[in-house]
């Protein structure tokens, strides 16, 4: 849409999926641009998605969004205008639009919708607006608003680099393609409704209170290495235990906080517990936790449906959602 005419409704809608942390993102540079202080590697998920419809219209007055059928919170909107903001100065716009966003899978309880909605959010509305960004800009983009976004904007597995001073163009790559390897993720849910704190209040009150943060940031990015080097060599044992490091890890230092950062409950150590003795059973099973109280458990295809019919079978666990690498952020439709 060009900026003489701004009457005429420009309508886009896209699907992206949520990502499943193994070397895990926790903490901010210091230096702004919204920059990771470590590097992550990520697998892009099918079998969850966010849908999101990106309408500008001259006729507004101000964004608005919708999400799950509800008007969104004051918080969550403003979030969404700032993404909206960057497309319109970059399509030299200044029409507002009407956002739609919807989940089939829980909203702001430690599965990646934050991700997903934010990658789903940057491809419909540059495509809204007329751009024709790259893979890599479409990145960056989610990125600036939220940090995990922007590897969901592509398939398969990712890695987002830890930002730099003086750095603010920061796009995730793909380090392998989604039929990379017969993995599985098994998300074992533990609790229905949002968590109690968000991941981005949480993770900057651990980097400004928790004695332990620094020694996160410090051993962080030798995870990452052996969890790339294990992806690309297909060792499943070496990429789990390091896949399981890494988010005890990234917990511990959050549980370290003054007061404490605690996104799980009883049922989440039950079903960490109940990995172990999958493992113990012979069966492909190492566990990673977002900031969530959700346990996913990292195994092979062909024992997926196994693990989740055990998993389910763990005291707390509430049901199981199987899932394996999924695509990249895509364009389902326009007006």
């Amino acid at each position: 849409m060009k900026s003489g005419d701004e009457t005429r409704s420009m309508r886009a809608t896209a699907i992206a999926h949520p990502n499943i942390a193994l070397a895990k993102y926790w903490g901010k540079r210091a230096f702004g641009h919204n920059l990771p202080a470590v590097p992550s590697l990520s697998v892009t998920l099918r079998g969850m998605a966010t849908e999101t419809t990106v309408e500008l219209d001259g006729a507004l007055s101000e964004d608005s969004l919708e999400l799950n059928g509800e008007a969104a919170a004051e918080g969550p909107r403003r979030r969404v205008a700032g993404l909206l903001d960057r497309v319109r100065e970059k399509a030299g716009i200044k029409t507002f639009a009407r956002v739609t966003s919807k989940n089939d899978f829980p909203t702001a309880s430690g599965l990646a919708s934050s991700a997903s909605a934010f990658a789903a959010l940057a491809v419909a509305a540059s495509n809204a607006a007329g751009l024709s960004l790259s893979p890599s800009e479409l990145s960056n983009l989610a990125r600036q608003t939220s940090v995990s976004s922007a590897r969901s904007v592509l398939g398969g597995f990712v890695e987002l680099e830890r930002g730099e001073p003086d750095q603010s163009f920061l796009a995730a790559n793909q380090v392998a393609p989604l039929d990379h390897w017969d993995l599985a993720i098994v998300v074992a849910v533990t609790r229905e409704g949002p968590k109690d704190v968000g991941s981005s209040e949480g993770m900057q009150h651990t980097a400004t209170t928790s004695p332990y943060f620094p020694a996160w940031v410090e051993n962080a990015p030798s995870t990452f290495e052996t969890i790339k080097e294990a992806l690309l060599a297909r060792d499943f044992d070496a990429l789990g235990k390091a896949a399981e490091h890494s988010a005890l890890a990234m917990h511990a230092a959050a549980i370290a906080a003054r007061p404490a950062v605690v996104y799980w409950t009883g049922a989440t150590v039950e079903a960490i517990n109940g990995v172990k003795r999958l493992r113990a059973d012979g069966l492909p099973a190492y566990a990673t936790i977002d900031a969530g109280p959700h346990v996913k458990v990292i195994t092979r295809k062909a024992q997926a449906e196994t693990v989740a019919e055990k998993m389910r079978a763990i005291p707390g666990v509430l049901r199981t959602i199987v899932t394996e690498p999924g695509g990249a952020a895509r364009v389902v439709g326009t007006e």
